[in-house]
């Protein structure tokens, strides 16, 4: 059962509302059951789309935080289809990796980046929708994963290599389609449909109760807000035009490329019918010449085995008395392999 009230898209409060420190717990609530460990934000660090020009123009959010562990926890919500968005977490994340250390220092001080994406969009071609990618190093030969020692773990805190590296969790809310049964698909509903159901027992959603609600907002932050959807109807109507126009592009492209393929398949086709029919209507002619034709080739085949057989034959009892490969290849004109294979 859904609550009666309208909530706040989500990447519409990550840009106005969830920056204030006394909203972090919506965040928090994010990412504790995203990640499956408590997690508390210490603050948020710059980003790009704390610019208003920035947003506005490339339909996207992303927000910046430091975690109760010094952990960077990169959160990106991004509405238009960027097929080169995989590359661009690639550099986002390494983009932090080098920014947030300090010059001089040793490399056991590079930070824990997560790197969380919303994505409204298709993104790559998969059947779920949240992927979770990390590091690991697999042996080619045995297949074993590459392990700390007991001093690195000691050292560095953690496990294993991977939690050394950067993570990515991937949310493709546009797919999921299903009725909410854990906290994590909780949170997708929401992020899907802007509802927040009745029952819902997600970290995070209870204060996303309070402090999202649409009636919370000041007349101008409502039009702006609307503002905001709007464009977001006009970016997908934009994104199946173009889907339409190139579906109706390619079906002219192909039927051109159709017909000139179909020609010379035709072409190849008729050939293999007119082999056949040619062969089938050959036959009866050929039958008559084949056989006064066949006569004389058969006798001369017939003479030629004829003559071979009697060389093997006495190749076979001059090499079973004794007589040297070389004298029975003189006697009959058989070669030596051809001696070796007599009995």
């Amino acid at each position: 059962m859904k609550d009666s009230n309208q909530y706040i898209r989500f990447d519409w409060a990550m840009k106005r509302l969830l920056r204030n420190k006394a909203n972090f717990g919506v965040l928090e609530g994010l990412l504790t059951t995203l990640l499956g460990e408590k997690i508390t934000i210490e603050r948020l660090l710059e980003s790009e789309s704390n610019q208003e020009e920035e947003y506005d123009k490339y339909n996207r959010v992303d927000m910046l935080a430091e975690n109760s562990k010094g952990e960077l926890v990169l959160i990106e919500v991004q509405n238009n289809n960027e097929y080169a968005y995989f590359q661009r977490m690639l550099f986002g994340t390494s983009k932090l990796v080098t920014e947030y250390i300090n010059r001089g220092d040793s490399y056991d001080k590079v930070r824990k980046v997560y790197s969380v994406n919303i994505v409204y969009f298709s993104l790559g071609c998969g059947k779920d929708f949240v992927y979770h990618g990390k590091t690991e190093f697999r042996g080619i030969h045995d297949g074993d994963i590459l392990e700390l020692t007991p001093f690195q773990r000691q050292t560095f805190k953690v496990d294993a290599v991977s939690n050394l590296f950067p993570e990515y969790y991937i949310l493709k809310v546009n797919d999921f389609n299903r009725v909410a049964k854990s906290p994590l698909e909780e949170w997708i509903y929401y992020l899907n449909t802007g509802e927040i159901p009745s029952n819902a027992s997600a970290p995070g959603l209870e204060q996303a109760r309070e402090q999202l609600k649409l009636n919370r907002m000041t007349k101008d932050e409502l039009r702006a807000y609307y503002r905001h959807l709007d464009n977001i109807v006009i970016l997908r109507d934009n994104i199946h035009t173009e889907r339409a126009e190139g579906r109706a592009e390619g079906r002219a492209e192909g039927r051109a490329e159709g017909i000139a393929e179909g020609r010379a398949e035709g072409r190849a086709e008729g050939r293999a019918e007119g082999i056949a029919e040619g062969r089938a209507e050959g036959r009866a002619e050929g039958i008559a010449e084949g056989r006064a034709e066949g006569k004389a080739e058969g006798i001369a085949e017939g003479i030629v085995k004829g003559e071979q057989a009697e060389r093997i034959k006495n190749a076979t009892n001059l090499k079973r008395l004794g007589v040297s490969a070389d004298i029975i290849t003189q006697a009959t004109g058989l070669t030596r392999e051809e001696i070796e294979k007599l009995p």
